[in-house]
């Protein structure tokens, strides 16, 4: 096998496919000839065992063409041969090779007829090709003819002609392109002249043009510096847009918005703009602040510039403290002026441009502009709460870099106002409420409320330690509202209205800060209050309003008509709750003068010191603060109240504390009142500060908040008889308490809109525990005038030298009553006194009579109880006694009915009562002291009841009396 290999090697024969691949297309794919086709018919035909044969050629022979089938039988060929064997290879491949071409040639014997008339064609597509090169062979001899037919003079004319109008067109470009050299001159004087949108037209027009000529050399280094000027124009267009941050200008805004539309930059102008407005705050304030920090500073070495902002304003001094703070807020006011006045703009222009869009001329064009313009409104919309939150973090690290508890009160309440003008800034801007600035001010308030509240405390206790307790001369019609620190009262608006508001408030056409001030001028110009137009009509003149009162003070006394409704409360009869009849009749006043002691120079005026129109003015400035800052109404309602406690409190300590209350046994301090009194020296009186005084030890946080008790001032005389023990001084006192009582009742409807309503209880209960107490200290501070006005003790001793054991009934009182009497002659005497120089109100009047009679009643029970032996006869005398007494005394008080009347009368009674009643009377009445009630047992029942009985008796009262000790 190898040799026959090597053999066809070296003799270079060909594959059956190699030697048909020689052959052209038309020998490879030969018809064959009649003769061969002759054979194959002849050859057995059965279509089965074909295909059978067919079916048996090996897959690879219809591989590819490139198959080598003559190496691939070889291959095949055993390494020894056998003759037979291949015959019968050879055999089977001439049957094969038979079968695949009788198929061959029935397929195309099939297709003939086709094949025919495909020729047909062929020999007719040749026929018309050679009709064709005939034809075009005649043509190209026309054009030959034709183009000898024409002159070469004829073609140069035209040539010349087009080498015209090449020229033509050359010096028109190169005129072009001489005038766009020249353009950097004309482009810098509209830069100087602000013409920004002509400029950019023009410099937009250039570029085009040199895009036209860019095919000469020359166009592109003018192109490239025509790049350089259009990003020239865009920074001083930047520039440009910042400068209407701070002063806006219609003009030129308009410029510059035309100019970024060429450009097509709105959108990028608009984020531009909300920076360019973030740095000018910035740069503002640091500026402000800057400048008046070098100023305070004079030459010091310190490099303020190099300072971040937040510790620049730690530098401010007091004194520059609000004239910076005001010219911040301006600063301030004139960048969001601008940015009301941009939104402005676009409103308008938006409003223009839309009108042609809505034609839909261009619904493309159309639908961009829409979006550009809700672009820009909802970036100046958004703008609006940004800009307002930098300003609140730059005027709120400018508040809390000072320490303000040290400012005088008027420049305190001059910063809140101009922060109150602020934050209504701020709401006319974007709707905030200002938090930040809330927060930043409640802090500051709260610090400087504390502080200066305790120098109010302590101011206070100075006013009442050297107050003398004199009358203050104030006019009939005195009402708190004509104060100063009380107009704004007058003033209809809302508490939490500012007082610069009010200005706006008050113009008919309630417009907003941004249309009043829109044309010009400053909400936060300095307003310096002229005070001296502003004086207050409140004193009276040496104790008269006028010469025309001094003259009719009597006989007018019942002209009431200037007397304030409010005020008219002094005349509430304490008993019954009414308040008279404003026009009573002369005989009924006159009728009154007994216990009324209201005729004087100062007719009806409120009694009122120097301390309570004081403790009023700081009410009023309280209510200044809280009115402002309305955050803080709890802080300061809370120290208002801290202003009366300690008032009531001085008033007790001076003129109603005494020890023998207690002993009395007549109820004059209330357990209400004694809560009260008890709550003040607990959370506000220093109790520890008079053993203080002598050491070195600080005082500890809690007692901070604390204030020493009062002394009254030894100018004060309480002692001496002659002036009722300073009856004048406790009218003044007493009665100034409660006028000052008063006219917190007139606030509540104030207090109550302003205070928070979780904490609106401690408002009620400071009323209804504190303030309603004010009239209660009237009973044991005119107790002690009643005390000692009357000499009880020798009445004791005059009833003590009477005999009661006597056998006839008399017809004369004795003489104890008359001197009983004539003491009360004297005290109304010295009463009317008093009233010459301090009017005593009826309710003063009534607790005095009320307390001295009671007195004497008490002491006539005392008197009888001390009596050894008593006979019917002289029970009866008691009882003239106190009848000669009552009507004796009637006709000198209006009170009716006379206090312990019955206190009287039941004990004298109790004398005639057997052994059995007795007993039930001593359980009855526990009024009576333990003394009493046993003289009843010993002088009544002694002599008609055994031992037992008595012991059993005295059992009894000792029984009553245990609990009380």
């Amino acid at each position: 096998m190898q040799k026959i290999k090597s053999l066809m090697a070296r003799q270079g024969l060909k594959s059956p496919q190699e030697s048909m691949a020689d052959l052209s297309p038309v020998e490879n794919f030969r018809i064959p000839s009649k003769e061969e086709l002759r054979e194959l018919r002849e050859l057995p035909v059965d279509p089965q065992a074909e295909q059978e044969i067919i079916n048996s050629i090996e897959e690879v022979y219809f591989s590819s063409d490139s198959f080598d089938m003559v190496r691939h039988e070889l291959e095949k060929l055993p390494p020894d041969l056998n003759l037979q064997e291949l015959e019968e290879c050879r055999d089977k491949l001439k049957r094969q090779q038979a079968a695949v071409s009788k198929k061959v040639a029935d397929l195309i014997l099939e297709k003939q007829p086709s094949y025919v008339k495909e020729l047909e064609r062929v020999t007719s597509l040749q026929t018309n090709l050679q009709l064709a090169a005939v034809i075009c062979t005649n043509a190209r001899r026309q054009l030959s003819l034709a183009k000898e037919g024409f002159t070469e003079a004829s073609l140069g004319l035209l040539a010349n002609q087009r080498r015209r109008q090449l020229l033509t067109g050359l010096l028109k470009s190169l005129r072009t392109i001489k005038t766009l050299q020249r353009t950097d001159v004309r482009l810098s004087e509209m830069l100087e002249e602000e013409d920004y949108p002509g400029a950019i037209q023009l410099c937009l027009e250039c570029q085009k043009a040199a895009s036209t000529f860019k095919h000469y050399s020359c166009i592109s280094e003018l192109n490239s510096k025509l790049q350089d000027t259009l990003e020239q124009i865009e920074e001083q267009l930047d520039v440009a847009l910042s400068k209407t941050c701070k002063h806006f200008d219609v003009t030129h805004y308009t410029k510059v918005q035309m100019a970024y539309t060429l450009l097509g930059k709105t959108q990028t102008a608009m984020d531009q703009l909300h920076m360019h407005f973030t740095q000018a705050i910035h740069n503002t304030v640091f500026q402000v602040v800057l400048g008046y920090v070098e100023l305070c500073a004079g030459n010091a070495d310190t490099k303020f510039q190099k300072m971040q902002y937040k510790d620049l304003c730690t530098h401010i001094t007091p004194d520059s403290y609000i004239p910076c703070l005001t010219d911040l807020c301006k600063a301030l006011w004139e960048v969001m002026l601008s940015y009301h006045r941009t939104m402005q703009w676009h409103e308008e222009h938006d409003n223009v441009d839309a009108a042609p869009a809505a034609d839909g001329n261009s619904a493309a064009g159309s639908d961009e502009s829409n979006f550009g313009r809700s672009y820009v409104k909802k970036k100046l919309e958004h703008g609006l709460t940004r800009i307002w939150q930098d300003v609140q973090l730059k005027v709120k690290a400018y508040l809390l870099g000072t320490d303000m508890s040290n400012f005088k009160y008027d420049d305190f309440i001059f910063v809140l106002d101009i922060i109150s003008r602020l934050m209504q800034v701020g709401e006319e801007f974007c709707g905030s409420r200002s938090e930040l600035l809330q927060e930043s001010i409640k802090r500051q308030s709260v610090n400087y409320f504390k502080n200066y509240h305790r120098t109010r405390l302590e101011e206070l206790r100075m006013f009442l330690e050297n107050e003398t307790w004199e009358l203050c001369p104030v006019k009939s019609n005195f009402n708190i509202v004509q104060l100063h620190e009380f107009k704004f009262m007058g003033q209809s608006r809302s508490p939490s209205v500012s007082p610069s508001r009010q200005t706006s408030a008050a113009n008919p056409a309630d417009v907003s800060l941004f249309e009043q001030y829109y044309q010009g001028g400053n909400p936060f110009e300095m307003q310096i209050d002229n005070k001296e137009d502003e004086t207050e009509d409140v004193l009276a003149s040496n104790g008269y309003e006028s010469d025309e009162l001094e003259k009719n003070v009597y006989q007018d006394y019942d002209s009431d008509s200037d007397v304030p409704e409010e005020l008219k409360r002094d005349y509430v009869d304490e008993q019954t709750g009414d308040i008279p009849v404003k026009s009573v009749s002369r005989e009924t006043l006159r009728s009154r003068k007994k216990s009324d002691y209201s005729l004087n120079k100062m007719n009806n005026a409120p009694i009122l010191t120097n301390t309570t129109l004081n403790v009023i003015r700081l009410v009023g400035k309280y209510m200044q603060m809280m009115n402002i800052l309305k955050p803080i109404a709890f802080d300061v309602i809370h120290c208002m109240s801290q202003l009366f406690d300690y008032y009531l409190y001085a008033v007790y300590t001076f003129f109603g504390r005494n020890d023998m209350y207690e002993s009395s046994g007549l109820g004059l301090i209330s357990s209400r009142l004694r809560t009260t009194l008890n709550r003040i020296q607990e959370s506000l009186i220093d109790m520890e500060a008079a053993a203080d005084s002598a050491g070195s030890h600080g005082p500890s946080e809690e007692r901070k908040e604390k204030v020493p008790s009062p002394h009254l001032s030894q100018l004060v005389v309480l002692t001496s008889s002659g002036t009722l023990y300073g009856l004048a001084e406790r009218v003044v006192a007493t009665e100034s308490l409660v006028f000052l009582a008063e006219q917190f009742e007139f606030l509540q409807p104030h207090l109550d809109t302003m205070m928070p309503a979780v904490k609106k209880p401690f408002l009620q209960q400071f009323y209804s525990q504190t303030v309603s107490t004010a009239s209660e200290l009237r009973k044991p501070i005119y107790w002690i005038v009643a005390a000692k006005a009357i000499d009880y003790e020798q009445m004791l001793l005059l009833m003590a030298g009477v005999k009661w054991d006597i056998k006839d009934i008399m017809s004369q009182h004795n003489v104890y009553v008359d001197v009983l009497l004539k003491e009360f002659e004297q005290f109304n005497k010295r009463l009317g006194d008093v009233s010459r120089h301090v009017r005593i109100p009826l309710p003063v009047s009534n607790v005095l009579w009320e307390h001295c009679i009671r007195l004497a009643n008490r002491t006539l029970v005392e008197g009888y109880a001390n009596v050894k032996k008593c006979s019917n006869e002289g029970r009866a005398l008691m009882q003239l006694d106190f009848q000669q007494f009552l009507m004796k005394l009637e006709k000198l008080t209006d009170i009716r009915p006379i206090p312990d009347k019955e206190f009287v009368e039941t004990y004298i009674k109790a004398y005639y009562l057997t052994e059995n009643d007795m007993e039930q009377f001593i359980k009855n009445h526990r009024e009576y002291s333990m003394k009493q009630l046993t003289n009843l047992v010993n002088v009544c029942l002694g002599s008609h009841i055994n031992k037992k009985a008595r012991q059993k008796l005295l059992a009894a009262i000792d029984d009553i009396d245990r609990p009380k000790r």
